[in-house]
């Protein structure tokens, strides 16, 4: 049986998502009108299949559970998210991934600005955004750990892969993007350099989910080259604070 958010404020409709997985592994929600917190600190174990459009926070604080979204979702999907899988068949607004800590966020479409900012992972905890077109400005913006993955599918003549400020205050992580880009939106702590092989092994895997969740070719997806964003510096920002 499914729920139905229509008009219905996201209290209610959390309210009755939390109700259903007492009981069950799964929960769907249709006729989502941007109510917010859907899915928020979903356990591992659980789903919850949305048809709609998300409101902001979708998902946030994710504790290893999954959400699937048949629609587009709103600012800050995945914020501080702790594990577990979000996909979206659709795009989604800023803030993406919003100091995400782990687990895999997977869009169909585009992101707005500030996708992936504040990505961080520590020991075995490794957060993975891949975006399958393009991303508005300050994509990785003081990213510390973790791996975006820009793909730049589907665009039109004229369509940037990214906006201004790319990877601004990066020290961390590492950005693969697909094809060419243009390099004056590049952060000036940036380095672009190719693909290891551990690279192209973890890749592989990620544009592999990507293509299973949204239906496109693999193989056609791997034949344009990808390029590795870095930081060249853990300390972006230290002649700020380091006198002359």
């Amino acid at each position: 049986m499914s729920i139905v958010a229509g008009l219905r404020r996201y209290e209610e409709i959390n309210k009755e998502v939390k109700q259903e997985l007492l009981s069950k592994s799964k929960a769907v929600v249709k006729d989502v009108n941007g109510q917010r917190y859907i899915g928020c600190a979903l356990d591992k174990g659980k789903t919850v299949e949305i048809y709609g459009t998300a409101g902001n926070d979708l998902a946030c604080y994710l504790n290893g559970g999954r959400v699937v979204l048949f629609g587009n979702g709103q600012d800050a999907v995945g914020n501080t998210m702790g594990g577990g899988e979000i996909i979206i068949h659709g795009h989604t607004g800023d803030a993406l991934g919003y100091g995400m800590r782990d687990g895999q966020i997977y869009i169909r479409d585009n992101v707005a600005c500030r996708g992936g900012i504040h990505m961080k992972e520590f020991r075995s905890m490794k957060p993975v955004l891949v975006i399958g077109e393009n991303a508005g400005s300050f994509l990785g913006e003081y990213m510390a750990g973790g791996t975006i993955v820009l793909l730049g599918l589907n665009l039109k003549r004229g369509d940037k892969l990214f906006g201004t400020h790319c990877a601004s205050g990066m020290h961390g992580g590492k950005i693969f993007i697909r094809g060419t880009f243009p390099k004056e939106n590049l952060s000036p702590n940036i380095k672009v350099v190719s693909l290891n092989e551990e690279d192209k092994k973890e890749l592989s895997a990620y544009v592999k989910n990507y293509c299973k969740y949204f239906g496109e070719d693999f193989e056609s997806v791997m034949a344009k080259p990808f390029r590795k964003l870095i930081p060249a510096t853990s300390r972006p920002y230290a002649d700020l604070y380091t006198p002359n």
